[in-house]
């Protein structure tokens, strides 16, 4: 029943989104987007923390539940985008990695108003964000970090953050600025100076510290230094049906590798003292194909060098049918005249790629599902004994995860590798955002990286994080051919490992308990006032 000052215009009125609240959705949109923005193949990596700022303007001052919502929807804006290469040739199923990233932001943002009243706000924002990173890294099924906001920032002001506290110093910078900029736009519109001083401080020591470090020199005294080729082979067709005509993968790696033989034999490039080929780039067995390893074998002796060949090894059946050994994505050393000499078997492998989780509820939503066979995860240190090179080895997905990258480099590697398939994601961006990431572990762990891709972009990256060299158009072969430094040094962040990833997230912890307390405080207070 309505009343006399409630009539149908007025409550239709009511139910309708009001100015303010679309005024709200289009700032938590584009919010989102410039969080995405910041990510190769755009690279605006100042677009971050504006984008932070927009969001945190948007939810600091809403309920939990508010916030929970408008920061899913900006969430949403980021990662649908950003991800959504994922689907390209597996379906929907996609859908629950997106579900859990945009999650894994919009609970951090959930509490917000807890803190956002706290002294010094911004970083207890900061520290939030890197909680829910630091989640994400790890769980469920291993985690899936791919849109830490790090991996947007090579090349950026805080990218040389990453050799002291690693990539979660990077995030936790990036928000702490975005975080202080709303902090002080609103400190200014009260004209309280105290506050915005600190503020601004918050905007500002990221990017101020970030380009005080010095950079990784390109030669250091004491470095050695190797020749090192890149293959791309290229695929004969993008898509899961790439792996349908293995042997022409295979083949193609080989005529590259061969031409690459023939111009050093004619003087026209230097002689690799290492070849790398990508992941996958023999998907025949080498060890149980007679035909494939002879053709690997042939075309190492011809260029004079070890080969590192991404294969994948097939999976073994008692008489029952049973697995007894699943497949196995590996990395290989095939060395001249003598053959294999060392391998790397992937640890991390790719939920819904390379293995499926809930693969009962997963079919459901997918016909594709099917076709994927569960690959068996490595338990071996990423390092290979690559000729000259103490080889670390991050197999595409595995260049994500802070910690796989730094056990190569403290079990001693010097360079750095990541061999990569991108065949299966199509022409999208995938290949370039797996550029960020890698030439911010170069800056990470003072490496140079080596970036061999089937089909997508490889590139050869300096310790600075610098792209030396790199391919051109996707799905077409070349061959890089350039000069690496090999290093041993160790940085801050190779050293601290995960301590700096765990204090930070504890600040966001520690200021929700804090929040939740003071909060309870004020309500009883108000409440006995009354």
């Amino acid at each position: 029943m309505l009343t006399a000052d409630a009539s149908p215009d007025t409550a239709a009125r009511r139910r309708r989104p009001t100015r303010a609240t679309l005024l709200r959705a289009v700032a938590t949109v584009v919010a989102g987007l410039a969080l995405y923005a910041s990510f190769p193949p755009l690279g605006w990596w100042w677009a971050a923390p504006l984008g932070i700022a927009l969001l945190i303007g948007v939810v600091a001052d809403r309920s939990w539940k508010g916030a929970l919502g408008w920061g899913a929807l900006g969430a949403v804006a980021f990662q649908y985008p950003l991800l959504s290469w994922t689907g390209t040739y597996v379906g929907p199923v996609w859908l629950f990695a997106l579900l859990v990233v945009v999650l894994a932001a919009a609970v951090p943002l959930a509490f917000v108003p807890l803190v956002a009243r706290l002294p010094g706000a911004p970083v207890w924002i900061a520290g939030l964000w890197t909680a829910g990173e630091a989640l994400i890294e790890r769980a469920p099924f291993g985690g899936f970090p791919w849109s830490k906001l790090a991996f947007g920032q090579a090349g950026g002001a805080y990218a040389k953050l990453a050799s002291l506290g690693g990539a979660p110093l990077v995030s936790f910078a990036v928000v702490l600025s975005g975080a202080g900029l709303w902090a002080l736009l609103r400190a200014l519109r009260a004209r309280r100076l105290p506050p915005a001083c600190g503020a601004l401080l918050a905007v500002l020591v990221g990017p101020v510290v970030g380009m005080a470090v010095p950079a990784h020199p390109l030669t250091a005294p004491g470095d050695r230094a190797i020749t090192v080729a890149a293959v791309q082979g290229n695929v004969p067709r993008a898509g899961l049906d790439f792996a349908s005509q293995r042997r022409a993968v295979l083949d193609n790696h080989v005529r590259e590798t061969q031409q690459l033989a023939d111009r050093v034999a004619a003087g026209q490039e230097r002689r690799p003292d290492l070849v790398i080929w990508p992941e996958n780039s023999s998907d025949i067995d080498p060890f149980r194909n007679p035909d494939a390893r002879a053709e690997i074998q042939a075309v190492t002796d011809r260029v004079g060098a070890p080969v590192v060949v991404g294969a994948v090894l097939q999976g073994t059946r008692d008489a029952d049918g049973t697995i007894v050994q699943g497949p196995r994505n590996v990395a290989v050393v095939w060395t001249p005249r003598v053959g294999p000499t060392d391998q790397y078997v992937k640890r991390h492998l790719l939920p819904f790629g390379e293995y499926i989780p809930i693969r009962g509820l997963a079919s459901v939503f997918s016909a594709d599902v099917a076709r994927v066979t569960d690959f068996e995860a490595g338990t071996g240190t990423p390092v290979l004994d690559a000729g000259p090179a103490r080889l670390g080895v991050a197999t595409c997905y595995e260049v994500v995860f802070d910690g796989d990258v730094r056990d190569a480099v403290t079990a001693g590697a010097d360079l750095l590798t990541v061999p990569t398939n991108n065949a299966t994601f199509g022409y999208t961006n995938m290949t370039y955002q797996q550029q960020g990431m890698s030439r911010l572990r170069a800056v990470e762990h003072d490496r140079a990286v080596v970036i061999a891709a089937t089909s997508g972009q490889s590139a050869v990256i300096a310790p600075d994080g610098t792209v030396l060299d790199r391919t051109g158009e996707l799905f077409t072969p070349g061959v890089l051919v350039d000069t690496v430094p090999l290093r041993t040094t160790t940085t801050l962040a190779t050293r601290l490992g995960a301590g700096p990833e765990w204090v930070l997230a504890g600040f966001g912890v520690a200021a929700v308990v804090v929040g939740g307390v003071v909060g309870r405080r004020v309500r009883r207070r108000e409440g006995g006032a009354a």
